[in-house]
């Protein structure tokens, strides 16, 4: 895999895309000042000691709505007209994206359709519900989302707020990034590595336009489920690679996509090193850690990062590593379960 370097002003990626650059997530900061939660690094004796060198957890489930989504949501429809905010907007999503968007357009003035899939996370599906969004449900196995909300949006005119592959999300997403390194200059720490969890990859590109300018010297992973491993092998194959069988259960139900993104991946295959993955028991471990040393409560998705760098995916003994907890909207039934498998000696 390529090193990483940061790419030219609104460079174009892959097909000719107009990509975001560091100067579109420095503004996208500008905005979320004063709106966003500036989120802490948290850091446990134990943990460090657990990995043999010092990890920082930046904690997103502190978050509006408890995911990092919040960020982009809120970046993109601050760009809305006045009539666009008036007519309304829709977005799909599993349930992260979802509360987002319902959250920024409830701020923001504007009506929100959500396009859920069946059996998202009850905690997700009521979230949203309580920000005054309208849902509409899908089966996620027989029905395609993005055309669902592509009709909708063409019929009645409303904005269309992608989960990733938007430019002005992409860059919201990236103000984690630019937190991250403020805080490690801050604390005088430099990075040898940050893990951020991949779905479609917005996390992850906002990030790498941030951290490539502001840490150069920080090597970048991807974390994802070992069974939805599509930024990994995409990486290994310089190219966009499909997950074939979207049936095998996973706990990270907010990591599914079946591929990268193409605006997210022309981002990150120029800037990530490669990508790393965790099995169920692993997520289901560090989410009891988190509970445990950090008094954090992470969703599996959200926890993914720090489960890949617990259970040894990367060499780790005497290195600084930051990891992105992305999120803590987890129904109690998952979050008991981690408690009671992960094991004891806390």
């Amino acid at each position: 895999m390529k090193p990483s370097t940061h790419l030219p002003s609104r460079h174009a990626g892959e097909n000719g895309l107009t990509l975001p650059d560091y100067s579109d997530v420095r503004n996208a900061a500008e905005r979320l000042a004063g709106v966003a939660v500036r989120t802490p690094l948290l850091e446990s004796r134990w943990l460090n000691e657990r990995i043999g060198g010092r990890l920082l957890i930046k904690a997103e489930p502190l978050q509006h709505t408890g995911a990092f989504k919040f960020r982009g949501a809120y970046n993109c429809l601050s760009q809305l007209t006045p009539e666009q905010r008036e007519k309304g907007v829709i977005a799909y999503s599993s349930g992260n994206h979802a509360r987002a968007v319902a959250t920024a357009a409830r701020m923001l003035g504007a009506p929100a359709t959500i396009i859920m899939p069946k059996d998202a996370p009850a905690v997700k599906l009521a979230g949203t519900r309580q920000e005054g969004a309208h849902i509409i449900s899908y089966n996620r196995g027989t029905e395609n989302r993005t055309a669902i909300a592509e009709d909708l949006a063409s019929k009645n005119g409303w904005a269309l707020v992608r989960p990733y592959e938007d430019n002005f999300v992409i860059a919201g997403q990236g103000t984690v990034g630019l937190e991250i390194a403020a805080e490690c200059h801050v604390r005088g720490v430099d990075p040898n590595i940050v893990v951020v969890p991949a779905g479609g990859g917005g996390l992850m590109a906002g990030c790498a336009l941030a951290l490539s300018a502001e840490l150069p010297s920080a090597a970048l992973y991807t974390a994802e489920p070992q069974a939805y491993d599509d930024h990994a092998r995409s990486f290994a194959a310089d190219k966009r690679v499909t997950v074939q069988d979207m049936s095998v259960p996973t706990l990270c139900d907010a990591l599914l996509s079946k591929q990268p993104g193409k605006r997210t991946f022309a981002i990150n295959s120029r800037r990530v090193i490669g990508g790393i993955t965790a099995d169920e028991d692993a997520i289901l471990y560090a989410m009891a850690a988190a509970f445990h040393h950090l008094k954090l409560v992470i969703e599996p998705g959200g926890a993914i990062a720090l489960a890949a760098v617990l259970s040894g995916a990367l060499e780790s003994k005497g290195k600084t590593i930051v990891v992105v907890a992305s999120g803590g909207n987890v129904d109690p039934e998952i979050f008991q379960r981690a408690l009671k498998t992960s094991g004891n000696g806390w």
